[in-house]
């Protein structure tokens, strides 16, 4: 979710330029600073990043020049000016204050500005031009974050193949020390007990019961699947954050549940290399939309 676009356009005399930056959030929020003049458009401005951004800490910057300086969609308001210099003088009248009235408190007043009729159709002229840079900033903005996301897969991919690859040595690990296991009790069993003490129906069924409990064979099934649906979002083409994000905590699950059954020490080892793994995935996830 992080990255950097620019855009600016020129037309009707205008030169409009923008900047938007991203960095990692778990929701989206969007700061935009337009010129004093169009603060009644931050809204539309919000819509548009929203509209092509889904997550992320965004905050956008838009300036605007004119080739005819002289020449501003607004116009000041003589009287409104005076009603709010009188309002602050008497302000400091009656605070005690000695500061003497400044051209910078009363720019704190947008109401002594107007925009006459005549002038609201070049506002909303202009407004088309710094539209036009913001959605080019947007689109720059998603082009870097699409490039990142393309290196992000490409080691996604690599680390995913690399845990299937560790899954199923731990599954022929896995058999070949339930196959063990179950003769170990057997033997174990029959030096205690002897052949006429318990019947072979009921000790085949102990066995299976107790070596059920260090059977890891659904977790890894449950674990490749997870695998496999996690490949299939990278795919997708849309934006898949969140849940890249639930099913890493669906793959950590089962890889915390193999380590805690398993009674082999190697499939242990090779636990924590899954779960080392899945750690370096989550850090990047947060930057994935």
């Amino acid at each position: 979710m992080t990255g950097f676009g620019s855009g600016e356009c020129a037309e009707f005399g205008l030169r409009a330029t923008a900047e938007i930056r991203s960095v990692n959030s778990r929701f989206i929020e969007i700061s935009v600073k337009l010129p004093r003049q169009f603060s009644s458009f931050e809204l539309e401005a919000r819509e548009l990043i929203r509209k092509a951004l889904q997550r992320g800490k965004i905050s956008a910057v838009v300036q605007l020049e004119r080739e005819n300086k002289s020449d501003i969609p607004i116009r000041i308001k003589p009287d409104a000016v005076k009603a709010y210099a009188a309002m602050l003088s008497e302000l400091k009248a009656i605070s005690g204050i000695d500061e003497p009235l400044r051209l910078e408190h009363l720019l704190k007043f947008s109401e002594i500005f107007e925009v006459s009729s005549d002038e609201s159709d070049e506002l909303e002229r202009e407004w088309k031009v710094i539209s036009q840079a913001l959605q080019a900033a947007i689109a720059s903005l998603r082009e870097m974050r699409r490039k990142e996301g393309e290196q992000l897969t490409i080691d996604f991919k690599a680390r995913i193949a690399a845990i299937n690859q560790v899954l199923a040595h731990i599954e022929t690990i896995s058999q070949e020390t339930l196959s063990a296991t179950k003769e170990k009790l057997r033997q174990k069993v029959k030096d205690l007990l002897g052949d006429e003490s318990l019947a072979k129906e009921r000790l085949e069924m102990e066995i299976v019961l107790l070596t059920d409990k260090m059977d890891i064979t659904e977790e890894c099934v449950r674990f490749r699947s997870h695998n496999k649906f996690f490949l299939e979002a990278l795919d997708s083409g849309e934006p898949a954050g969140r849940k890249l994000n639930f099913l890493l905590q669906e793959q950590s699950r089962e890889a915390n549940t193999i380590a805690s059954k398993s009674q082999n020490a190697e499939i242990s080892q090779k636990s924590v290399f899954i779960k080392e793994e899945l750690e370096k995935i989550r850090e990047q996830v947060q930057n994935i939309e």
